[in-house]
């Protein structure tokens, strides 16, 4: 069995085909960044309450910023197979356009595996937070095109999206 990228065996399967953590003790220690982002669509009405800090809740930006850094501080939580990592920094910034907001997050870390999991944890905890504030004036908000960007560091070195 392959991963999608051809790369070899599934390294999340022990011999037998079970679950696995994998051992990253033999790996090096190297600096590691994983950068992704999350889009929501939503009425325009609803993002400028948003931007305007508006929004009855209270400020939407601000918390969906510190639920994108405890996602990525507890993404070994949620998923059963992630190493819990001692995370060097968490960045989560946004862009606003006419009815989109684009969450994009950065995690860096000094390990021995790669912190990939922690970006995208961080951009879809931060995307969930928004809708949850904001749900009360807009429930058809969409949340899209969660991905990763970009990686640096590790034994299969850099990676970024091509643009589209």
């Amino acid at each position: 069995m392959t991963a999608g990228s051809g790369s070899g065996p599934l390294s999340h399967l022990n011999a037998k085909g079970e679950a696995n953590m994998v051992d990253v003790s033999a790996k090096d220690e190297t600096r590691r960044v994983a950068v992704a982002s999350a889009r929501l669509t939503m009425a325009p009405e609803t993002l400028a309450q948003i931007v305007d800090a508006g929004v009855p809740k209270g400020d939407v930006l601000a918390v969906a910023r510190v639920a994108g850094i405890q996602g990525a501080k507890r993404c070994a939580d949620l998923i059963p197979l992630c190493h819990p990592l001692a995370l060097s920094k968490v960045q989560v910034d946004f862009e606003v356009s006419e009815n989109q907001l684009l969450i994009r997050t950065s995690v860096t870390v000094t390990g021995r595996t790669g912190v990939e999991m922690e970006a995208l944890t961080a951009a879809s905890v931060a995307a969930l937070t928004v809708y949850d504030m904001c749900k009360a004036m807009d429930k058809g908000m969409v949340i899209e095109a969660i991905r990763l960007e970009e990686k640096t560091g590790g034994k299969s070195g850099d990676w970024a999206r091509e643009a589209q």
